[in-house]
This record gives C-alpha cells, sequence and structure tokens, in this order.
C-alpha cells in the first residue's frame, strides 16, 4: 500500500506499507479507491481489485496478474471535502508515480474507482503540467464520478487525457444507480462512469468509452471477481 492518510502538508506525503517483493513482476497495477474508504477498507478493496485481476487474467490465459499497489487516500469524509482532498492527492500521486518511472521503471497501469476518478485526473493534470507524460503505461476508469463532459477535449481534464503517453479507457455502465441518481442529484450533471462521454464533447487522442453495463450491476461491482469487467479491461490492456 501507498498512503496519503494524516500526511498531505508532510515533506514527503507517501507512505510504504506491506510486501513490495515484486521479483520477477514484468508490470504493476496501481488501484486508486473511491469514496468513503477508511485505511482498512482500502487494504480490503485493494484485494478485492486482485483478486478480480488474478480471475481475469487466468481466464485470459496469463499464469500470473500483474501484482496489484493500494493508493489509500483520506476519502472516508463527507462528498465536498472528499473531492477537496481528491484534488489535494495530484501532486503527491504524481510524485510517486515519477518517483517509481525514474527509480524502477517497470510499467504501471493505473485502475482508479469513482471518486478515485477525480484524484487520477488532477493527477494527470500534474504530470502534463511537468512534462512526465510517460509515467503510466495505462489508466483505466470503472465508474468515474467525474462529469462527464470533463473529459472531452475542451473540459478540465481532457487536455491531459490527450497528452497522456498511453490509452485511458473508461468503463462504464448504466446499470450504476449511484451514478445515475446519487451523483446526478449531488453535483447536478451526469457522470462519465454511468453513461459516457457527453453528447457533443471531443474525445481526446487515447481516450475510449468501454460499454460494460452487460457485466457491470451496480457502483461496486466493477473489480468484483467473476462478477465485474476486469475480463474485458485486461483484454483491452493486453494484461491477458
Amino acid at each position: 500500500m501507498v498512503s496519503t492518510r494524516g500526511r498531505l502538508d508532510a515533506d514527503d506525503p507517501t507512505e510504504r506499507s506491506g510486501s513490495w517483493a515484486f521479483d520477477g513482476a514484468d508490470s504493476v497495477v496501481l488501484f486508486v479507491h473511491g469514496l468513503g474508504a477508511d485505511a482498512e477498507s482500502a487494504r480490503d478493496l485493494t484485494y478485492t481489485a486482485r483478486l478480480g485481476l488474478d480471475a481475469a487474467t487466468e481466464s485470459g490465459g496469463e499464469a500470473d496478474a500483474p501484482p496489484v499497489i493500494g493508493y489509500s487516500w483520506a476519502s472516508n469524509v463527507d462528498w465536498e471535502p472528499a473531492k477537496e482532498t481528491a484534488d489535494a492527492n495530484a501532486v503527491p500521486l504524481a510524485d510517486w508515480l515519477t518517483a517509481w518511472a525514474d527509480d524502477d521503471g517497470r510499467p504501471v497501469h493505473l485502475f482508479a474507482h469513482s471518486l478515485g476518478a477525480r484524484v487520477t485526473g488532477e493527477m494527470l493534470r500534474e504530470l502534463a503540467d511537468r512534462g512526465r507524460t510517460d509515467a503510466l503505461a495505462s489508466a483505466s476508469l470503472f465508474g468515474s464520478a467525474i462529469p462527464h463532459d470533463s473529459a472531452g477535449i475542451d473540459g478540465r481534464y481532457g487536455p491531459a487525457i490527450a497528452a497522456l503517453d498511453a490509452p485511458l479507457y473508461n468503463f462504464h455502465s448504466r446499470n450504476d444507480r449511484v451514478l445515475g441518481w446519487v451523483y446526478r442529484a449531488s453535483d447536478r450533471t451526469r457522470a462519465v462512469g454511468h453513461g459516457g462521454l457527453a453528447e457533443g464533447a471531443t474525445a481526446p487522442a487515447g481516450y475510449a468509452d468501454v460499454d460494460v453495463t452487460d457485466l457491470v450491476a451496480d457502483h461496486y461491482s466493477y473489480v468484483e471477481p467473476g462478477e465485474g469487467c476486469l475480463p474485458r479491461a485486461v483484454d483491452r490492456i493486453g494484461l491477458g
């Protein structure tokens, strides 16, 4: 795990824990959770993503899935403060990714769920500002809790997505009632994780909507083993 909980004002805001014995791995997956996760549930969600990835790569014929690193941030607060905290994690996450790229060099495939997409979008803007658009091998958003026009080329995150030297996949499901009802009521807009990019918006280079309504039954199932959409993600990314 990598955590910024209680450390955002520190000189080094990221803290590592757990096993980092990744000998033999050709790449890694970094999982960024969404709203409402304390430290323990962040670990649990990361473990679920790992199990889902294991199952997905086995079905795709790959013997070993990449190891999964969890990015734990203080999202266990109310909605508006959580969005502010998501924004504040842009710099620490960009710092960690660029340090990994410089010190380790193995490709990083980023998976972000729900409000983790906001952390990711802000981080991509930071990477673009630094000229470090090489820090990711791919980015996958699952049930993204960000506005459906924000990923367009004229939106907040579109230019940074276009600048990224890697593909970005938006896995969305119309069965996601949290996004279809709760998010829409709270933020007065549609979520890109519910129906994809806004009608009339231009997709930036490297961006692809992937409709997984046929696979994902609710907001919490995207990376679940056996019932989520990770097999389709693995196929898109080329991990399986």
